[in-house]
């Protein structure tokens, strides 16, 4: 296998039960193979994307010392991770990365809201919360609808999954990767790791740099159309399936150096379900 393959969930929200059955079949099938799917139809509108990337491009430039008073110590739960503060398991070097953490907003579980950090609100940008938020929730919403489809695939019953996601404690990471000044001492954009969650919905995957390892070994470009998402099965969930659904080793290699003074930015959701499960 040389690239992702691609779905549409609109085939699975629709009330042909052929396509329905279609979308089931691609995406369960994809995630035994690879454990990645290139996926359109989901519930992000092109208004809110460009407008989250403008607000996370807002709050990337500003000046550092601003941005190292939303630094939190929260264990990085929430707010603002300073440029080479995390690293891939086993690896010394830092990823080339500064991000952000949005995190659930909890509704009616006071249980849930006391285990959860409070969001952290940026006073310089009135709608970067607001934004965020709004991201947040619609790709939650497009997270639960990709699970319903596969625990139909797993013969299990549609909404198996949804009370253990509902007020999960998922995170919302709009990654910035800066500009590349000097030759990097054996570090990259991320170093090659898998996701713990359930699954992974990725904006922002629409040049080379993402790169899925299959089962040969092989480094494949994960690259999708400017409509697409891309989504990935985490540990948690390739656990729960006996490793039937595939949590796949993936990396953002550095560019090309001649691009090396371009900064990158994507925005994974990880969506996890609630302690309990």
């Amino acid at each position: 296998m040389q690239k992702i393959p691609s779905v549409d969930l609109s085939d699975f929200l629709s009330d042909n039960p052929y396509k329905k059955q279609k979308f089931i079949n691609e995406i369960g099938k994809a995630y035994e193979d690879i454990g990645f799917v290139a996926l359109k139809g989901h519930f992000l509108s092109d208004l809110l994307v460009d407008s989250l990337y403008a607000e996370i491009k807002n709050f990337f430039n500003l000046p550092i010392a601003i941005k190292h008073t939303y630094e939190l110590d929260n264990g990085g739960q929430r707010g603002y991770i300073s440029f080479g503060k995390e690293s891939a398991k086993g690896r010394k070097e830092g990823d080339l990365k500064e991000f952000w953490h949005f995190g659930q907003y909890v509704e009616n579980n006071p249980k849930l809201k006391a285990e959860y950090p409070e969001n952290v609100i940026v006073n310089e940008l009135p709608n970067f919360n607001t934004i965020g938020k709004k991201t947040y929730k619609q790709l939650e919403k497009t997270g639960i609808y990709v699970l319903r489809a596969l625990a139909l695939f797993l013969e299990l019953d549609e909404h198996y999954f949804d009370n253990f996601v509902k007020n999960g404690n998922s995170i919302l990471r709009p990654i910035h990767y800066p500009p590349i000044l000097e030759e990097p001492k054996n570090a990259v954009r991320a170093a090659a790791h898998g996701d713990i969650n359930l699954i992974t919905l990725l904006m922002g995957a629409q040049g080379k740099g993402l790169q899925v390892q299959n089962h040969d070994g092989d480094w494949i470009d994960a690259m999708a159309q400017p409509d697409e998402l891309v989504i990935n099965v985490g540990d948690m969930l390739s656990r729960l399936t006996n490793n039937k659904l595939k949590s796949t080793i993936h990396r953002v290699v550095n560019p090309p150096k001649e691009n090396w003074g371009t900064s990158r930015y994507s925005i994974p959701f990880f969506l996890h379900p609630i302690s309990e499960m």
